[in-house]
């Protein structure tokens, strides 16, 4: 494989987005703040109509209420557009920033520090507040997330003489279950840190320390997860999603060939439209060496710098992040509300999801460091391999990669 070469600390500052961000490494200046009603320029990376028009509503709402104005708009590519912003020193003033990002964009001072200016920010899953804080600061406070489940398809499990006592709680009893189906994949995920990281996480490692300040990814906590997932692959207990002709989990669930899965809360809307006539039930993933462990997938309400309409912004997020706004985007295109007083309303509207909740209590966010993405790009290539690639040597690699990218 070739070596994995980690750009000067300059050449990756310039590539925080996909075209480059154009920004210097150090702390923006403050931006001098307009009187007046606000204009807000808004920027989202829109999963469909269906979220657009929620934001874009809400966003109505809070301008008529507010007397200030905000212009939503979906990005195409938020990461190259706001990359294209920065480096003209014009972002809008309200931006989705997905948490695989944060850090790039903390690290250069191109974000407001406001996370604890919005009401009763504890109220947010103690998880999230990790994944935005950068140097002790809550940055940004998360607009919804979600957690990866067991999924399970009910049909095919009671066809295996299974019943719900079968459905697996342990790493020993997830082994054990696969020997006993029998005529279909047992297991499907996909093949990169995304999906595979969880038995890191189950088994007491991940890939940097808790501050992302230390490569943690060559340790036996890393390595026992990598070679049970490995012992499981060798049989096709485990097969990866490509294996089996599909994009993803989902698909390879959904079309009958595997009879679990390990996804996100988003797999409810994909069954539903592709796969109608599938049972399944949702469970949380079984529990490893040190416990229980899932990943959390979530994006901030980003707030520039620069911006001159901070005390706007401000509000628009507040208003955003309500708890009753959170369940009126949660009905509305099917994500999970960041603030914990929002958990029973949730979980009476979408009784079936409590797995995917509960997760949030022991997530692991993505990697909390600036200048990551060659690494972890380099990481996903070598899980892709792991049937017939030595664990050992996945993990040296990526503790080598990791330590020069953080200097």
């Amino acid at each position: 494989m070739k070596r994995l070469a980690i750009p000067a600390a300059a050449a990756v500052l310039l590539s925080v987005t996909a075209c480059g961000s154009g920004f210097d490494d150090q702390r923006a200046a403050p931006a001098q703040q307009s009187e007046g009603p606000a204009a807000l320029r808004v920027l989202m990376a829109s999963s469909g109509d269906a979220e657009t028009n929620a934001v874009k509503q809400a966003a109505e709402t809070w301008a008529k209420a507010s007397g200030n104005t905000a212009a939503v708009t979906p990005a195409q590519d938020i990461h190259h557009q706001l990359g294209q912003a920065f480096a003209g020193s014009d972002p809008p003033d309200v931006f989705y920033v997905d948490a695989s990002r944060f850090a790039d964009y903390a690290s250069v001072g191109a974000l407001e520090p406001y996370g604890d200016k919005i009401s009763d920010a504890q109220d947010f899953y103690p998880s999230l507040r990790e994944t935005f804080t950068y140097d002790g600061a809550f940055y940004c406070v998360p607009k919804d997330f979600s957690t990866l489940a067991l999924v399970v398809n009910d049909e095919l499990w009671k066809k295996n003489g299974l019943t719900a006592g079968d459905v697996p709680a342990t790493w020993e009893e997830l082994a054990a279950v696969t020997k006993k189906i029998k005529g279909v994949t047992p297991l499907t995920l996909g093949d990169t840190r995304d999906r595979l990281g969880v038995f890191m996480v189950q088994s007491g490692g991940w890939i940097t320390s808790q501050d992302g300040r230390r490569a943690t990814g060559d340790s036996p906590e890393n390595l026992a997860a990598l070679k049970y997932v490995k012992d499981l692959l060798a049989d096709d207990r485990i097969r990866f999603a490509r294996a089996l002709d599909a994009e993803w989990g989902g698909e390879a669930f959904g079309k009958g060939k595997a009879a679990m899965t390990i996804e996100g809360n988003w797999i409810k809307g994909a069954m539903t439209a592709d796969y109608p006539d599938v049972a399944f039930s949702v469970h949380e993933l079984p529990a490893g060496p040190k416990g229980k462990g899932t990943l959390s997938f979530t994006q901030c309400w980003g707030i520039a710098a620069k911006s001159k309409h901070k005390a706007a912004a401000i509000s628009f997020v507040e208003a955003m992040t309500k708890a009753d706004q959170q369940m009126v985007f949660a009905k509305g295109f099917g994500v999970m509300p960041s603030r914990q007083s929002a958990k029973d309303a949730y979980l009476k509207e979408f009784p079936g999801d409590g797995a995917f909740v509960e997760g949030a209590a022991y997530a692991q966010g993505p990697v909390n460091a600036p200048k990551m993405d060659s690494v972890l790009s380099d990481f996903d290539t070598s899980l892709q391999q792991l049937a017939a690639q030595e664990p050992k040597e996945i993990l040296a690699r990526l503790q080598k990669n990791t330590e020069s990218a953080l200097g």
